[in-house]
């Protein structure tokens, strides 16, 4: 008989929300007994921690009586309740909080399972992702975290296939930011239709479609970028220290950069990048001249150590080149495929997408419990 899962469930914005849609779906999904939001959670009561919260009616189940409804809980307090439940557990964090990344090791070393797409715990200082995985270890835990590079892309799992092959990874190379992808692909596309946009209509026009965060400094400035470099480095076997500790060319104007991060702050930002079209103009015109686009793009280059993030050119009948609308595309250079890369590329962004990848990771870390 399988030994029972429970499952306690840390934010519901775009991504939490379509991640209940789908669970509310899934066949044998374990038993949800926690629902945190920022101000509210939803606990089932113990000891016999039933019933369980309904996932498909989540927004109105705080109105159940038989739950328990509290205020936000500390990281402790929610790994003490999962670690009581008479079963294994699993935490899913769909926040990108870096204090709750943080505390990940707490959660692991009481033999509580994470699934998250949250980035922050993987890619800030190399001290935390090295505690992570002794956590997990030292717990009889497990870490799944695909969606943090790549949304639902098998990025991450392509990876850890190839280096626990034994193959020799040499370099990575892609577009990972859909945000990134969709402003080149849309200010210089391969056939030149987007020459008479400029650069600060497009941004504006991301932001509209909800492509950018709601502050697009947030996408500008590359760091969303640096930090699936980071993770990516990391499991092709490169130190890498932090997201900082290595080139990241920023989008964001050198005059703008003295703006504070407040919401008033992005509305002058997005005020004065037209200032600055001239600018992005002549980078791509400078390419166009070459008979080259130029992308936004991260590289690993394994064997010198190297991680780069910025700006480059590429000819146009490239895979990168050819890129539509919000897409990402991760090219792995290893020992095994030679001077043909392994190639994956699809949608790098969006709630639905993402979710799926934390889906799919739940469903794994639930077969492997069980």
């Amino acid at each position: 008989m399988s030994a029972p899962v429970f499952l306690g469930i840390i934010g519901v914005g775009g991504v939490g929300t379509a991640f209940l849609h789908q669970l509310a779906r899934l066949p044998n999904a374990p038993k949800l007994i926690l629902l945190a939001r920022s101000t509210q959670t939803l606990l089932s009561p113990t000891p016999s921690y039933s019933p369980s919260i309904p996932a498909a009616e989540w927004k109105t189940a705080s109105a159940t009586p038989s739950l328990t409804k509290s205020g936000a809980l500390s990281a402790e307090e929610i790994a003490n309740y999962l670690s009581s439940a008479p079963g294994r557990s699993i935490l899913v964090d769909n926040t990108s909080d870096p204090a709750l990344a943080a505390s990940y090791p707490i959660f692991l070393r009481k033999g509580i399972s994470i699934v998250t797409p949250n980035k922050k715990g993987f890619s800030s200082d190399l001290s935390l992702w090295k505690d992570i995985f002794a956590s997990a270890a030292q717990g009889n835990a497990l870490v799944y975290h695909e969606s943090t590079v790549g949304a639902g892309l098998p990025v991450i799992s392509t990876l850890r296939d190839l280096v626990a092959t034994g193959d020799e990874v040499t370099r990575i190379e892609g577009v990972f930011s859909g945000t990134l992808s969709f402003l080149f692909n849309t200010f210089a596309p391969v056939g030149g239709a987007g020459a008479g946009r400029k650069w600060s209509e497009v941004v504006a026009e991301a932001k509209e479609l909800g492509y950018t965060e709601p502050d697009p400094r947030d996408d500008l400035n590359g760091m969303d970028v640096a930090r699936k470099l980071t993770i990516l480095a990391r499991i092709a076997g490169l130190e890498v220290q932090a997201p900082d500790a290595f080139p990241v060319e920023s989008l964001i104007p050198e005059e703008l950069r003295g703006l504070d991060g407040s919401a008033e702050g992005a509305k002058t930002f997005m005020e004065r990048l037209a200032e600055f079209d001239g600018q992005m103009t002549e980078i791509k015109e400078s390419a166009e001249k070459e008979g080259k686009v130029v992308r936004y793009v991260g590289s690993v280059d394994v064997g010198k150590k190297e991680v780069r993030v910025g700006l480059q050119r590429f000819d146009k009948d490239s895979a990168i080149a050819g890129l539509k609308g919000s897409d990402n595309i991760i090219s792995f250079y290893t020992k095994r495929y030679g001077s043909n890369p392994l190639i994956v590329q699809g949608a790098g962004a969006g709630g639905d997408v993402t979710a799926m990848g934390v889906s799919a990771d739940l469903i794994k870390v639930v077969q492997r419990l069980q």
